[in-house]
């Protein structure tokens, strides 16, 4: 299995070649249309938990509780992953979708 660059907890700024998002992912963010974590497959029991880790990203009112809400999504995310509880295509796809949401509360932040 190829090393992934993991994401830091404040993915404000991006690297080149660290966007792995769909077409149609770009274009509702851009019109200010979140991705739901109600659309990537999860495990029962997961999402309630996965959904409050987005809305505390999406809610953030500060950079710090933003940097936060950021680490602890990775954190849910890598130890779900690590347990062997979702694919890692899933995975990824949280990656994404709290990468995102992170950059676009960043900046609305600033």
């Amino acid at each position: 299995m190829a090393a992934r660059k993991r994401l830091h907890a404040l993915p404000a700024i991006r690297r080149k070649g660290t966007r792995h998002e769909s077409p149609s992912f770009h274009l509702s963010s851009q019109r200010g249309v979140r991705m739901s974590i109600a659309q990537i497959s999860l495990p029962k029991g997961v999402g309630p938990h996965a959904e409050k880790l987005f809305d505390a990203i999406t809610q953030a009112s500060t950079a710090e509780e933003l940097n936060r809400a950021g680490g602890k999504a990775e954190g849910f995310v890598l130890g779900l992953e690590s347990t062997k509880a979702i694919k890692s295509q899933v995975a990824e796809s949280l990656y994404v979708a709290y990468d995102d949401a992170a950059s676009q509360r960043a900046g609305e932040l600033v």
